[in-house]
């Protein structure tokens, strides 16, 4: 097992600017830094769609056990199975992670079920999922949100004592991410990667520093453009 300075998965905890989904890595790192540090242990977590555990160092202070499930055969999972149906006993785990699934789910209402089936009395269940993103077959990209689509999709297929939406960036940033993503790749087509970078740095800063400055752009309302949201739900 590698050494947590070595952990793979980096650029998900620390996305720099140049990055073309900073608007959604960065708020996302910085979101789960703060639930680890708020939680303390020892508590068992489960990381469904783990993909490489880029969020481990997070918890690992903190974690008993830390699970990793993902859908696909992977070397870095300890377990298989997908969101819909996990392969884990019922009430099994204080902490379930479920970060950028939903959009692939096949079934999202079930998947909400099977969160609120396996989470502990007392537990909390951490999902991010986007708003707005370019189409991202990895294998399949199959859903969007608003807000209030998330907050009926928890309340209406579960029993949960509380849940709460959050946008994880505002309009300006979610528009400077979908100019980055073409930016990024226009300037790798053209064999000028550096530029690229350079462009998509300048951009992502900018937009950052206008959402900071206006509430509006920053809250879920008419005409807003969200490009993740994070999901509390607590049994």
């Amino acid at each position: 097992m590698p050494a947590l300075d070595d952990w793979p998965g980096e650029l998900r905890r620390d996305p720099p600017p140049s990055s073309p989904t900073y608007a959604v890595r960065a708020p996302l790192a910085a979101w789960l830094r703060r639930e680890a540090a708020a939680r303390p242990g020892p508590y068992r977590v489960l990381d469904v769609g783990c993909g490489v555990k880029p969020y481990y160092p997070f918890f690992a202070g903190a974690a008993s056990e830390y699970v990793g499930v993902d859908v696909v055969e992977n070397p870095a999972a300890d377990l298989q199975g997908a969101v819909e149906s996990l392969p884990v006993d019922d009430a099994s785990f204080d902490l379930v992670l479920c970060l950028q699934v939903l959009e692939h789910a096949n079934d999202p209402p079930q998947a909400v079920r099977e969160l609120r089936r396996v989470i502990a009395p007392g537990g909390r269940v951490l999902a991010s999922t986007h708003g707005v993103q370019v189409y991202h077959p990895a294998p399949v990209d199959l859903w969007r949100w608003t807000h209030a689509g998330l907050d009926r999709l928890f309340r209406e297929n579960a029993s949960w004592s509380s849940v709460s939406v959050t946008p994880a960036s505002g309009t300006t940033a979610c528009l400077g991410m979908l100019v980055s993503i073409y930016v990024d790749l226009l300037s790798r087509r053209a064999k000028a990667p550096a530029v690229g970078r350079a462009l998509v740095g300048g951009i992502n800063r900018a937009a950052a520093a206008i959402d900071r400055r206006s509430g509006d752009l920053r809250e879920p309302r008419s005409g807003s453009l969200i490009a993740n949201f994070h999901v509390v739900a607590e049994p």
